[in-house]
């Protein structure tokens, strides 16, 4: 099971107008401290967390962080409504369009999803596949 995500920024301002322009509508919860943001879905006193946690940090090396080529983070939303919604809440935010919310051919006939990058570069995708919706077919 994956832990935790970590991507690098070098703007935690502008990271931090773009993810939460789509993390806190999908439940996830901010801190912000000096080593950077981190996102957490909440649970209950007692109840483990439910991983992975999402971090956006400045690099420990302190050089320029930068997207790794062929690296992608998803985050799965209710509904392809959502999906639709918070794409364009995060190209507000200062994302950039890698793919609009859509299916893909190449995927499963109820995968929907839409593409971007975050300000530093980062792919991220935005996807749905609630069985209760309209499929590609």
């Amino acid at each position: 099971m994956i832990a935790y995500v970590t991507v690098g920024a070098d703007d935690i301002a502008a990271a931090r107008q773009f993810y939460t322009a789509f993390l806190v509508p999908l439940g996830y919860a901010m801190t912000e401290g000096p080593e950077g943001l981190s996102f957490a879905l909440p649970t209950l006193t007692g109840q483990a967390a439910v991983a992975p946690d999402f971090y956006v940090k400045p690099t420990f090396d302190g050089r320029p962080a930068s997207a790794g080529n062929g690296s992608m983070v998803a985050f799965e939303a209710p509904s392809q409504q959502d999906v639709r919604g918070l794409h364009t809440a995060a190209l507000q935010a200062g994302g950039t369009d890698e793919g609009q919310p859509g299916f893909r051919a190449a995927y499963g006939p109820r995968f929907f999803v839409g593409y971007l990058r975050d300000p530093q570069g980062n792919k991220i995708a935005l996807f749905s596949s609630n069985p209760n919706e309209p499929s590609r077919d």
